[in-house]
C-alpha cells in the first residue's frame, strides 16, 4: 500500500524524493520504495524526514515504535556524529547555513576557518539582507578563558587566532552592521554552529585541538530536548557577551 500522506507532505513541502534522499542522507530508492510501497523506515529516517518536511512523524506513518520516550526522541536528534571536524565534508557548513531563513548562529573562541572563507561572508550578508538574525559570537582574547583554551589545546596562540579572525570580519561590520558581533568570556566546551533548526556541535577535547574533536550534526525534533539545550546555550551567552564595534577591533589587534 502506497503512502500517500508521505507524498501529500512532500507535494506541500515542494521537495521531491531526490531532494528528500538528499537532505536526510538515504538513496532515493529508498525515498521512493517508502512511498510507493509503504514501506516504514527505521526511526531515524522517520524523524529525520518529519523534520526535512516540518510535520509531526505521526503524520507519516503509524508506526507504534513512534510512541516513544523523551530518550529516544534525544537519540533521533543526532542525524549524524563526524569522529574529527577535520572529516565533516567541506561543503557542509555552508549547505547548513544556506539553509537557514530565521537564525545563523556562530558561538565560537576563533572560528578562523570559517572568517577565512569569502563565501561564508557572502552568505552572512545575503542572510541578514533576507531578513535573518545573524550572531557571530567570539571570544575575548584578553579572557582567562582564552588563554586557558590555547593552554589546554597545546599552544598558546588561541588569542592570535582570535585577532586574526576580527580583522577578517572587520569588512562585515562595516558593511553591514545588522550582523551581530559579540565578544565573550565564557568557558565553552563546544563550539556551536547552528542554523534554524539544524547545528553542528564540536565538543571542545583536554589535549587536542577543536580540528581534531569530534562533531554531532543535530536536528531539532519536539520533544527531544538535545537541539535546545546547545540552542540555550548560545542565548546565555549571547545575553553575557559585548557588542564589538570597528573601533574595538583597530584597539584588540592594532591594525
Amino acid at each position: 500500500m502506497s503512502n500517500d500522506r508521505l507524498r501529500s507532505a512532500l507535494l506541500a513541502r515542494g521537495m521531491t524524493v531526490q531532494s528528500l534522499a538528499e537532505e536526510i542522507d538515504v538513496n532515493p530508492k529508498t525515498v521512493e520504495r517508502w512511498i510507493t510501497q509503504g514501506k516504514v523506515p527505521y526511526r531515524r529516517h522517520q524523524y529525520a524526514t518529519a523534520a526535512a518536511l516540518r510535520v509531526d512523524v505521526t503524520t507519516l506513518w503509524d508506526d507504534e515504535r513512534n510512541v516513544d520516550s523523551a530518550a529516544d526522541l534525544t537519540k533521533a536528534e543526532i542525524a549524524t556524529v563526524y569522529p574529527h571536524r577535520h572529516t565533516v565534508p567541506a561543503g557542509i557548513w555552508r549547505e547548513l547555513y544556506g539553509r537557514a531563513e530565521r537564525n545563523l548562529d556562530v558561538l565560537v573562541y576563533s572560528g578562523l576557518f570559517l572568517s577565512e572563507d569569502p563565501l561564508f561572508h557572502d552568505l552572512l550578508r545575503a542572510k541578514v539582507e533576507a531578513g535573518a538574525q545573524v550572531r557571530i559570537l567570539l571570544g575575548d582574547p584578553g579572557s582567562a578563558a582564552v588563554r586557558q583554551r590555547g593552554i589546554d589545546e597545546g599552544h598558546q596562540i588561541m588569542d592570535g587566532k582570535i585577532r586574526n579572525a576580527l580583522v577578517l570580519y572587520r569588512p562585515l561590520m562595516r558593511s553591514h552592521p545588522n550582523i551581530g558581533f559579540r565578544l565573550h568570556d565564557s568557558t565553552l566546551y563546544n563550539s556551536i554552529y547552528r542554523a534554524d533548526d539544524e547545528m553542528l556541535v564540536n565538543p571542545h577535547v583536554y589535549g587536542i585541538g577543536a580540528y581534531m574533536a569530534p562533531v554531532l550534526h543535530l536536528r531539532r525534533l519536539s520533544g527531544g530536548g538535545l537541539f535546545d539545550t546547545y540552542a540555550h546555550s548560545i542565548d546565555h551567552t549571547w545575553e553575557k557577551a559585548r557588542p564589538i564595534t570597528e573601533q574595538d577591533v583597530t584597539s584588540i589587534t592594532g591594525v
